[in-house]
């Protein structure tokens, strides 16, 4: 075999390189992967920031809400206790509004109409699965504060490998005491 500069032979420079690109193309695949999971990552977190937007401001309205029904029985809202749970509540708004908020299919939809038109709060990356609402002392004399347990289970990101399963559950009570 022939020498090349400072004693190496072909076999072992051949034999360096092959090491030397096996090695770039796991790390190379490394880094790919990395940056694949930032953007899954980023693209959920978008997601999950929708779906917390929308819980937030549905809790807001009906923190400073009063007269729930759970049960939407004309004429709208009538207070009615749900311990079973309802796929949908209404209740007048501090300005005088009748919201309905509602799972439509996969998505959480909001009235503010009284029920006659519905716009979707959800981005269409988050499949609601089932969503539940609770009321508990709406019935005005009960001597109870009136509050709404929700239960949101569903399901966010489109593609079945990045997808994240969620259970979110949480307690709105009514801002000013019933009467």
């Amino acid at each position: 075999m022939k020498n090349f500069r400072k004693g190496f032979t072909l076999i072992e420079m051949m034999t360096a390189v092959t090491v030397f690109a096996i090695v770039m193309t796991i790390s190379m695949g490394s880094i790919l992967q990395v940056f694949d999971l930032n953007r899954k990552s980023e693209s959920l977190k978008a997601v999950m920031d929708n779906l917390n937007l929308s819980v937030e401001s549905m809790t807001r309205e009906m923190r400073f809400g009063t007269v729930y029904d759970c049960g939407l029985t004309p004429p709208l809202p009538s207070r009615q206790n749900c311990s079973n749970g309802g796929n949908s509540i209404a209740f007048l708004a501090n300005d005088g509004r009748i919201i309905v908020y509602r799972q439509s299919g996969t998505s959480i939809e909001k009235s503010t109409d009284a029920g006659l038109t519905y716009v979707p709060v959800t981005a269409p990356e988050i499949t609601i699965s089932d969503m539940k609402f609770y009321v508990l002392g709406a019935n005005a004399g009960e001597g109870l504060q009136p509050k709404i347990v929700i239960k949101i289970k569903g399901s966010a990101g489109t593609k079945a490998a990045a997808r994240t399963d969620f259970t979110l559950q949480t307690l709105v009570s009514q801002r000013l005491l019933d009467n």
